[in-house]
Parts: C-alpha cells; structure tokens; sequence
C-alpha cells in the first residue's frame, strides 16, 4: 500500500522500526485512521481460554449463595427484603436516571451522524434475516413476562390504579392502567438493551475487541482492559446480574406452568416436589438447545416462539372482545406518550404512596431491566452483526415495544373486560398466574389452550436459559464467541439452582424475596451503565465513518468559501494538497493514540505485527491454516486460541 501524499511528521515511535514486520512510518499498517473499513473480532489474533480468576471468584460466590439458601432459606428472605427497602428509598433515583438517561442518548444516537456507522466492517452485510433477528431479539429479551404479567398487569393497575392519577375502576383507570404497562415494558426497557447491544456490537464487530462488557470500556482502559482489576470487576458484575436476573425469571416461569399443570391435571395443588420435577424436565431441555450453538438451536426455538406467541395473541384477539381492542389499541397508545412524561417523573418526592408503588412496580422492573441488559444486549450484539446503528436502535426499540403494546392491549385489555363483566377469577383476588389460565377459560377451545400455553411457556424458559447461560460461558472465558459446553451448562444450572433455592424456601412470597435481592446486585451494574454511555459515545467519535464525515463537511465548507472568493459562482471542487490551516484535518490529530491505537495489530502475544488491509494479509505470514497447535493458555475447545 502506497504511502500517503504529504503525510504527517513522521512519529518518532516508528523511526527505527523495519517496514516489513512492523507498521511503516506515519500512521499504523500505513494507513490513515479515517480509512480503517473496521476490524471484526474475528480478524484477530485472540487466544481464548477459561479465566480461571473471574471464573472461580463468581462461583464461589454463587455456590455459597446456594449453599446458603439451602441451608438458611430464612435468613435469604430476610436480608433480601431489607435490602430491597433500603434500596428503593435510597437509590430509587438512581434507576430513573439510567432509564431517562439511556432513552435519550439511543435516540440522539439513532438520528445522529453516528446512525450510519455500521456494527462491523464497512462491507460487512447481516447474517440473519430480519424475521430471524427480531425473533431472536424478543424472545431473548422478554421471557415468560409476555404471559406472567400480560393479562394481569393491566387488570391489577385498572382496579388499583397508581397513586395521583385517576378513580379506580372507571374509563380513564381503563387507560391509564394500559399506558402504566406499556410504560414498564417499552421504550425505556429497550432502549437500555439497546444501549448494551450496541455498544458490544460496535466494540467486537467494528473495533475487533473480544466479546466482553469490560472490552466497551477501552478507551478509558486501555486496549487491555480486560486484563485490568476494573474490567475484571464489570465482568463480574455483569455475571451476577445476569444470574440473578434471569433465575427470577425461571421461577416465574416455573410457577406459572405448575399452575397450568394443575389445571390440566385436575390437581388441588403442586407442591415443590412437582416444581423441582418441572425445572428439571427444562433444565435438559435447555442443556440440550445450549450445546447445539446459536445458529441452530436458539434461532428454531425462536423462531417458533416468535410464531406461537403471535398465534396467542391473535386467538385471545378473536375470540375475546375484538371491537373493544380495536378501540382500545390506538387510545392506549396516545395516553400512553402523553403520560410519559409524567410517568418517567415519578420518584421519592411524590410522597410516600408513590414510592410504595415504585417499589412493587416502577423501581423493580427498571432494576430487573438493568439486570438483564448484560446478558440481552450481548446476545443481541452477537446476532446484529452488519446492521447500521440506525437501524439496529430503532429497530431494538420500536419493533419489540410495539409487538409488547399489542399484547398487553390483547391480553389486559380482555382481562379488564372480563372484570367489568363480573366473570369469576378477575376480582383482583386471583394470583397472576392464575388469571392468565382463567382468561382462556372464558375463551374457546378451553381444554386444549392451557397445554399450548404450557408449551410456549416451556420454549420461553429453555430459550432464557439457553441465552443467558451462552453468554454467561463468553464473559468467563475471555470472550470466547463459543464457550466450552462445560461452562455454559454450569451457569445454567447455577440459575436453576439459584431458582431452586427461592421456590423451596417458600414459593412466590420466596421468589418475590429473590427478585428484591435482584434489585440490590443490580444496583452497581446501574453505574457502569452510567459509564458505558458516556464511553460509547467518545468510541463513536473517532470512528473512521466519524472522521470521513468531519473531514468532508470541514473540506467542502473551507472549498465553498475559497471558490466564492476567488472565482465567484464559477468554480467546482478539486482534491489536493492544501497547507497550513485549509486542510481537512487542519484541527484533527489523526497520529494520535486515541485515533490509532486501536487498529495496531498484534499476533496470540501481543506483539505488533503489520497488516495489509488491501489483501488482509499478515506481514508475518500467520494464516488460520499455518496457526499451528494450541498454546499453554489455549482453551482445548478452540484450535491455536482461534474459534473456527
């Protein structure tokens, strides 16, 4: 590659090294940083392995909590619970902030200069279809809730509706109740997944960093940030929440398809015994989706959960109250943006009513959210690879909220009028996983609807599980895009176990002691969210994308000006040389570190090693096929550190 006209002083960094193994003097590789088409993480030379550190410290950690709860399961419920009240008096505020702060920052991001960007190469295309990669993005990012709180979140705002706000029980209660859900499950939820998905997308498929929380925060820490106590910390926390997020869930899961088993079955109840049986029929179930890999076993359940959630909805729109929902969709919708506001302004100051409801509804779900967003947005990452931001942070928006706002509508909507009717099982006494069942018993086909409800229930749990464990498997193995199966099956089971834990020690009230927990660990990770969108942000502003439309917008403005002055309205524009303060880049330090660090390639290492982007070569020869045999440090899972 030919060296560029005029260039820049040459660094004194590179006067003494030779060209042929080493980048040529001026800029890395001899290339200029606003001409870098993007570096995929598998483009590089890692070697990956289990991190023994991180590894062991976590399941330490998570054994003993077990044990713990085995052991203790009241003293679990005791200091879970005092924990969540200390929390939501002490640091409600600090999850309002997240969700307000993540809301506006995707948005300015999906309309800004950055929204071209492309999440990898600047000729990379997506991998998935777009059904495949909403499918996936839903499935993984809504779980059980769909079900658990659809018909019965609604119903419970309608008869109790939130503090300062509207009469029970009246048209207005009808509204508001849909606008508080669609609150709690839209926007603000998947803008913060969004935010994860995007940063770790833009990190790995366009930076060439390895698959970790920590790699996001390389320009502050260095391009060895996951080496560092601190990307070590957040990868730590981002375990935990995971594990703690997604094992409430589970519970959810396994209490609403016990309460279809006993509709099914005829039963007067279901003990732990049959809840211990049913985690442990989709706990295999799930062993076996996770060993299959991504693109085969977690794209079919998918897929199928996409289609049979979908066949629900449209059922329960039938054959329920069509003409109301009709009505009700497009009202639900505008109050639900012109309560946004207001509802998003809700905290500690509102009085002591207000905080009661955040804490059992506002507060939980923002922290439940951010406890997710680990493992969601790095599984969402992994399957948007080639998409432009834009595209990826209105889609991950808008498409999943709007898919939660029609079923909500459906499923609440049918719940309340049911109520209004007086029909048995809608009088607010009801546990929530009860009424979903008593809905599709006042509809058609009631005997076989709860078996098609357990089914789906059932792919819910296994594709959570599947997703959370995956990802769990890379952020403890230094990134590793295909953990060793092993890995991935003991943080499956570690949630189970986690889950298992809190239903033997007393069922709901116990799960409900699980989720309060959820909210303490989610707490730290709220911080590093914080610091993730403000590190996003400065990543997005050095990217050769970033600097081509900076250098095109300063060269055109400065050749407009010095056409005008010289030639009047006769004149075009030209490319040359320009000295002094008329260049492009006049104002711009491309030899910085900052711009340049980023794509010196290195070899397993670390050592520097040129790189010719033109034919992708390395200038030491090194080629997948010539990679020879796994290292000391090398995961036997992968061949020369390098998945295949």
């Amino acid at each position: 590659m030919s060296t560029p006209q005029n260039p820049r002083p040459v660094d004194p960094r590179y006067a003494e090294w030779d060209g042929a193994t080493a980048p040529a003097p001026g800029y890395p590789d001899d290339l200029h940083p606003g001409l870098v088409p993007g570096i995929g993480v598998d483009q590089q030379r890692n070697r990956f392995a289990v991190d023994k550190t991180l590894f062991t410290v976590t399941a330490v950690f998570i054994v003993a909590f077990i044990a713990w709860g085995l052991i203790s399961p009241a003293g679990v419920s005791a200091v879970s619970a005092a924990a969540f009240a200390w929390a939501m008096e002490n640091l409600g505020w600090l999850l309002n902030i997240v969700m307000i702060l993540s809301f506006g920052v995707m948005v300015y991001l999906a309309f800004s200069r950055f929204g071209r960007i492309k999440l990898g190469r600047d000729d990379e295309e997506p991998e998935f279809s777009r059904f495949s990669w909403v499918a996936m993005m839903f499935a993984a990012g809504i779980g059980v809730g769909i079900f658990f709180f659809g018909p019965s979140e609604p119903l419970t705002y309608f008869l109790s509706p939130p503090p300062e706000t509207v009469a029970p029980g009246t048209p207005a209660a009808l509204h508001q109740a849909m606008a508080q859900s669609h609150f709690h499950w839209g926007l603000p939820a998947w803008s913060l997944y969004a935010l994860v998905g995007g940063a770790m997308a833009y990190s790995v498929y366009r930076r060439g960093r390895v698959l970790l929380i920590s790699s996001i925060f390389a320009p502050w820490l260095g391009t060895k940030a996951t080496d560092t106590w601190v990307g070590r910390l957040i990868d730590m926390l981002a375990i935990f929440a995971t594990l703690f997020g997604t094992a409430a869930t589970l519970g959810l899961a396994a209490t609403q398809i016990s309460e279809g088993v006993q509709l099914v079955g005829g039963l007067d109840g279901v003990g732990n015994t049959m809840l211990i049986v049913i985690m442990a029929v989709l706990s295999l179930g799930f062993i076996v989706s996770a060993v299959s890999g991504v693109s085969k076993g977690i794209r079919v359940l998918s897929n199928l959960n996409m289609s049979l959630t979908g066949l629900a909805i449209f059922f329960v729109f039938l054959f329920g109250p069509t003409l109301f929902l009709l009505n009700l969709l497009p009202s639900g919708v505008l109050v639900y943006f012109h309560e946004f506001l207001p509802m998003l302004s809700k905290s500690l100051s509102w009085g002591s009513e207000s905080i009661a409801f955040q804490s059992a509804w506002t507060a939980f779900y923002w922290a439940w959210w951010v406890s997710w967003a680990p493992f969601v947005g790095m599984f969402i990452a992994r399957i948007s690879r080639g998409r432009t931001l834009r595209e990826f942070l209105l889609v991950c928006m808008l498409v999943p909220t709007s898919i939660l706002i029609l079923a909500f509508t459906v499923f609440g909507g049918t719940a309340i009028t049911f109520a209004m009717d007086g029909r048995p099982g809608f009088d607010g006494e009801s546990s929530f996983e009860a009424v979903l069942f008593a809905m599709f018993e006042q509809l058609p086909l009631n005997s076989v609807t709860p078996v098609i409800i357990i089914f789906i229930l059932a792919v819910f749990f296994i594709t959570s599980a599947d997703s959370a464990s995956t990802v769990m498997g890379t952020m403890s193995s230094r990134g590793n895009p295909n953990p060793n199966k092993a890995v991935i099956v003991f943080w499956g089971l570690c949630m189970v176990g986690i889950a298992v834990v809190m239903l033997l020690a007393g069922g709901e009230e116990t799960l409900s002691a699980l989720q309060a927990l959820t909210i303490l660990i989610a707490m730290p990770f709220a911080l590093v969210m914080i610091a993730m969108m403000i590190v996003f942000l400065r990543d997005l502003a050095t990217d050769p994308a970033a600097i081509r439309r900076s250098y095109a917008k300063t060269a055109v403005e400065n050749a407009v000006v010095r056409g005008l002055e010289e030639h009047g309205d006769d004149f075009e524009l030209a490319v040359k040389y320009a000295p002094g303060e008329r260049g492009a880049g006049a104002d711009f330090d491309s030899m910085s570190e900052e711009v340049t660090e980023w794509y010196r390639r290195t070899d397993e290492d670390g050592n520097e090693v040129a790189y010719d982007y033109e034919t992708d070569t390395w200038a030491d020869g090194w080629t997948e096929d010539t990679a020879g045999e796994p290292g000391p440090d090398t995961d036997p899972g992968t061949e020369s550190g390098r998945e295949r």
